[in-house]
């Protein structure tokens, strides 16, 4: 499939486009992971899975499964609300490099963040890696804010 020539040229786009598919892609490693825990531990959130894997005395809550889901429902809090700032970010122009910093991050962060939540990494990284996520998202919610105010 061709793809659009106005979409390969705008360079902030693409690099945004990279990192979400990244990002999203972190999300279905999370999905994997979790149902693995659910496996291993016999933790199944629906009765029929329980019985098909041993019982219905499996049909119970894990804590590592819980775990995984709160991992995985905070991806969904942050993620999101990043795939619309960031597109709508690419539409303002800015700066290639600028733009690539704040997608960059974003993505580092939350990887970083998922990583400590997973392994159970010792306080404040998980906090931390959050923070620093949440930077470029307020910037580029400030910046498209400001682009938009002469239409409120």
């Amino acid at each position: 499939a061709a793809s659009s020539p106005k979409m390969m040229e705008n360079k902030v786009f693409l690099s945004f486009t990279f990192y979400s598919t990244i990002l999203i892609l972190k999300m279905y490693v999370i999905a994997i992971i979790t149902g693995q825990v659910r496996l291993r531990k016999k933790a199944f959130a629906n009765p029929e899975d329980a019985l098909r894997n041993g019982g219905l005395q499996f049909y119970r809550q894990d804590p590592d499964v819980e775990r995984c889901l709160r991992a995985h429902r905070n991806d969904m809090e942050n993620i999101f609300p990043f795939l619309f700032l960031g597109a709508v970010y690419s539409l303002l122009d800015p700066s290639p490099t600028v733009a690539r910093i704040h997608f960059l991050t974003f993505c580092v962060g939350r990887i970083v963040h998922t990583i400590a939540y997973l392994l159970q990494l010792r306080a404040p990284t998980r906090s931390v890696a959050y923070s620093v996520a949440q930077l470029p998202c307020f910037s580029m919610a400030l910046q498209i804010l400001l682009a938009t105010t002469p239409y409120w």
